[in-house]
């Protein structure tokens, strides 16, 4: 794990387990799961997402996931990417959970092919029974404040509203309504899609995120194995930023040193 990890005393909590590192990534779009894996290796991080419709995790006789990730050192997150209706969302997660164990998964139920947009009512009602059926569930959603509101009622351990559309890069379209989520949030608010550079990830840091969670960011880079390292570096600068409080814009310029007392 990286030597300049986030203090001891600021970890990531979901559902009950702790994370050191804040930022997670995805397994697909990578060139081969050789890269990926040097990609997680350079971004320091516990967690990776699984789309399980996607991702040959462990089918004998090709290459696979696990063969490259280790699941002993990185927690597998299964995923719905795929999904347009909360039934189809179901039975991948219950799949998941006969075929792995998995009970920490991401929720996400699109709207429509061209925008991957979150579909909300369908999120929403699949989040409630998955909660039910005793899932943790961190769930993909748009940036509004009271959808944000009523997943965390339903049980959601964990909110992630878009800062821009999947795999566009576009970054943190809309800071007021993130800012507003996490203000009232009662857990972990992880942003999640449109992220394009490390900027992007250290803003989404500054507004109070928990973390920061992407895919086409690092794996469509130029060099994807520097990149997650980053990736790495601006979550990091982000949280520590956001906790030290950053200081108060001035209309007009404030000399550094002061002016009293000059010779």
């Amino acid at each position: 794990m990286p030597t300049d990890a986030p203090a001891p005393d600021d970890p990531l909590i979901i559902a009950g387990r702790t994370f050191r590192s804040r930022l997670i990534i995805g397994t697909g779009k990578y060139a081969s799961y050789a890269q990926n894996a040097a990609a997680a290796e350079a971004a320091g991080v516990d967690m990776v997402t699984v789309a399980l419709r996607r991702v040959n995790v462990a089918e004998a006789g090709s290459d696979r996931l696990i063969d490259h990730l280790d699941p002993a050192r990185f927690v597998y997150l299964p995923n719905t990417a795929g999904c347009f209706s909360a039934d189809d969302a179901l039975r991948t997660l219950r799949l998941a959970r006969e075929a792995g164990g998995w009970s920490l998964v991401k929720l996400e139920v699109l709207s429509d092919q061209k925008t991957l947009y979150p579909e909300m009512e369908e999120t929403l009602a699949a989040a409630r029974v998955l909660v039910s059926e005793g899932f943790d569930v961190m769930v993909y959603c748009s940036d509004d404040p009271v959808y944000a509101r009523k997943l965390e009622d339903a049980g959601c351990c964990a909110i992630m509203p878009l800062g821009s559309l999947i795999g566009s890069g576009l970054g943190i379209l809309n800071p007021v309504n993130i800012r507003l989520i996490v203000e009232q949030a009662r857990v972990p608010v992880i942003v999640d899609a449109g992220v394009g550079t490390a900027s992007d990830a250290a803003i989404a840091m500054e507004l109070g995120c928990d973390g920061v969670l992407m895919n086409t960011a690092i794996a469509a880079a130029r060099d994807p194995v520097r990149m997650a390292r980053a990736m790495k570096h601006a979550v990091i600068a982000g949280r520590e930023a956001y906790l030290a409080g950053r200081m108060a814009p001035k209309r007009y310029a404030d000399p550094s040193s002061p002016l009293a007392g000059l010779i």
